[in-house]
């Protein structure tokens, strides 16, 4: 098939979208910065604060300022660790959870945190420093057994509403508040230019402009100005680049001119500053300056970017804390040890497991002058000035209004609409909507299985060892089509073996990507039947039997899925959609009319090119108020890149 002879069939391409007036326009540009702009912050300096901030740290010791710039996981430290060594925060990484019980109850997380909190009060410092406790509740409070999971941030990016992402800010925040902690490690900032990322489904878009938009809302409901029960700190990670290294590789290099980190990836670090966020994780990536070819090594140690831009140019008065282990990966630094790292800006250190020997380590690096004093002072500061911003002096954990609350890590209502509005209808040949009462054969191994629904980063690190019975307060997508149809109506077939298709109105084969996080999730191409060729076979065996095929595709990134398209009638984009299955029947059922759009470029080959063009185009979304119908696509599903 010709290229214009392809494009005349494909209804769905970039320039037939826009003839048919059906693609959203990318937000518009903004004005091309020549150097790197200050930020204005929503939370000022009081003055009254910095001096009793400097009293503070005038009157500290050396390992009181240095133990406050320690973080340490709760399964590697104890209330009176904390309290011997005056730890400024502790933190709970993906699948750890209180005494390490998978089904801690709300009960057992307040009461860590308040013996955390009474620790941190108990040192014989001269003035008491409550301490930090930081979690991943990066599409809700994902830790907590019970809790509601919205979609992964790269579907709400497919909902275009940054009021939708304030009120999601707000909801997290409370959950996070019903466990007592108070700080949370999101939003995620990366503008993502390569979807083989295994983080991909953790940026909004690659769009650098609605990731902008996003993060100054997000910051905004969840943290604020500390001026509600349910904030707590945010987190602006990871700084800076990371979602533009080279073939998507995670903690991989970027390349991109200077110019390109301040106009594209740096968007959403302007918003989020504006917004007030309080702390910036840093990336586990690196940089070099393409154009220059100056090597600038991993962002941990580029003094130039923490220190000289951020907290320079950028005005960022917060601190910086490291990701988990990260400062191991600088040249001639251990995981526990690295004078390079806080020179370079990063003042709290995310030393989990071997905190004990940083301490020790980083007291020795200042008594030989490794580390100069006036780096731990302004680290130190830093760490206190968030501290008393966010109210947290002289109130535990289990006074907050929220703390122990079942009915604050519940948002069920606002979770379903944020699903509905983030589906992307790619393709509808006249399948959609379906008619309540119509008899459904339900295919696919999605269909009815939680954790492939929530994706990574939920209940455990990768999302994975999960069970329906781990989420007592979720619908998969099979109970909402039930729901809606009627369960006499439906049958399901994982696998849609033994079953007479021409029995049934309608097919909705519920498929995609299995779970997976960072690193683990990385991959060689873009090609979902290479890793997955058991979505295939389901849809062939139901599809061209003369019922209309429906798939609603689950996945952490934009796929090239050609074979899967044509093999449908109708093509959801549904993206890892969360707790709320109904949301996406919702939508099916034509309850509510498809409003979600692309926020990344569906690809048309599984090795793009510059030169492939995207088979749907940002922006692009059908609705059933805007049809169009798609034609054959041209198929290869090679299993690797060059």
């Amino acid at each position: 098939m010709s290229k214009s002879t392809f494009r005349r069939a494909l209804l769905g391409s970039i320039s037939a979208c826009q003839i048919l007036g059906l693609c959203l326009a990318p937000m518009a540009r903004a004005e091309e910065l020549k150097q790197w702009p200050h930020i204005q912050s929503a939370i000022p300096e009081d003055a009254a604060m910095e001096a009793k901030i400097r009293a503070m740290v005038a009157g500290m010791t050396l390992r009181q300022k240095i133990g406050q710039m320690t973080q340490a996981e709760i399964k590697a430290v104890t209330p009176d660790d904390v309290r011997k060594n005056y730890l400024g925060s502790v933190l709970n990484g993906g699948g750890s959870w209180p005494y390490m019980m998978k089904h801690a109850t709300l009960k057992d997380w307040v009461a860590m945190s308040d013996g955390f909190y009474d620790a941190s009060m108990r040192t014989d410092m001269k003035v008491k420093v409550p301490l930090l406790w930081g979690t991943d509740a990066v599409h809700g409070h994902g830790n907590v057994i019970g809790a509601t999971l919205f979609p992964h941030n790269i579907g709400l990016g497919a909902a275009h509403d940054p009021e939708l992402i304030r009120e999601i800010g707000a909801a997290t925040g409370r959950a996070v508040r019903a466990t007592g902690i108070n700080w949370v490690f999101a939003p995620t900032l990366a503008v993502v230019e390569d979807q083989r990322w295994g983080r991909t489904y953790e940026g909004f878009s690659s769009d650098p402009l609605l990731v902008r938009a996003y993060a100054t809302t997000y910051v905004e409901g969840m943290q604020g100005h500390f001026s509600k029960a349910e904030n707590v700190v945010g987190t602006a990670k990871h700084y800076i680049g990371d979602g533009g290294t080279l073939n998507g590789k995670d903690q991989g290099m970027n390349v991109s001119p200077e110019a390109k980190l301040m106009n594209y990836h740096a968007q959403g670090y302007y918003g989020a500053l504006g917004a007030g966020v309080q702390t910036v994780m840093a990336s586990y990536s690196s940089w070099t300056d393409g154009p220059s070819g100056k090597a600038y090594g991993k962002m941990h140690g580029n003094e130039y970017l923490l220190t000289e831009v951020l907290k320079g140019k950028m005005g960022f008065d917060g601190f910086v804390i490291s990701d988990w282990n990260a400062v191991g990966q600088i040249p001639g630094c251990l995981n526990y040890h690295c004078p390079q790292a806080i020179n370079a800006g990063v003042d709290m250190m995310m030393v989990p497991l071997e905190w004990d020997k940083f301490i020790d380590a980083t007291v020795t690096d200042v008594e030989s002058g490794a580390i100069p004093m006036s780096r731990i002072d302004d680290a130190v500061t830093r760490i206190l000035r968030v501290k008393m911003r966010a109210g947290i002096f002289g109130k535990r954990p289990s006074s907050n209004p929220y703390a122990g609350k079942a009915s604050a890590i519940q948002a069920r209502d606002l979770a379903r609409r944020a699903v509905a509005e983030s589906l992307v209808l790619l393709k509808n040949n006249g399948a959609l909507p379906l008619k309540k009462g119509a008899k459904i054969l339900v295919v696919g191994k999605s269909a009815d299985n939680l954790g492939n629904q929530t994706g990574g980063w939920t209940i455990t690190w990768q999302g994975t060892d999960n069970a329906n019975s781990d989420f007592p307060n979720a619908d998969s997508i099979l109970t909402g089509i039930k729901a809606e149809a009627g369960a006499a109506n439906v049958t399901y077939s994982a696998d849609a073996s033994g079953v007479d298709v021409s029995k049934y109105d309608a097919v909705i084969a519920v498929i995609g990507e299995t779970p997976y996080a960072e690193t683990a999730g990385d991959i060689t191409n873009l090609s979902h039947t290479a890793r997955h060729p058991e979505d295939v076979k389901v849809l062939q065996a139901v599809s061209g039997k003369g019922k209309p095929v429906i798939t609603v595709f689950e996945s952490g990134r934009t796929a090239y899925a050609n074979d899967l398209i044509n093999l449908s009638d109708a093509f959801v984009a549904a993206w890892l959609p969360g707790s709320e299955g109904k949301g996406v029947t919702d939508v099916l059922f034509g309850a509510k009319d498809f409003k979600g759009t692309l926020s990344f470029d569906w690809p048309s080959a599984a090795c793009p090119t510059q030169n492939s063009g995207p088979l749907f185009a940002l922006g692009y979304g059908l609705s059933y108020a805007k049809s169009g119908e798609v034609g054959s696509l041209p198929v290869s599903n090679p299993d690797g890149c060059q």
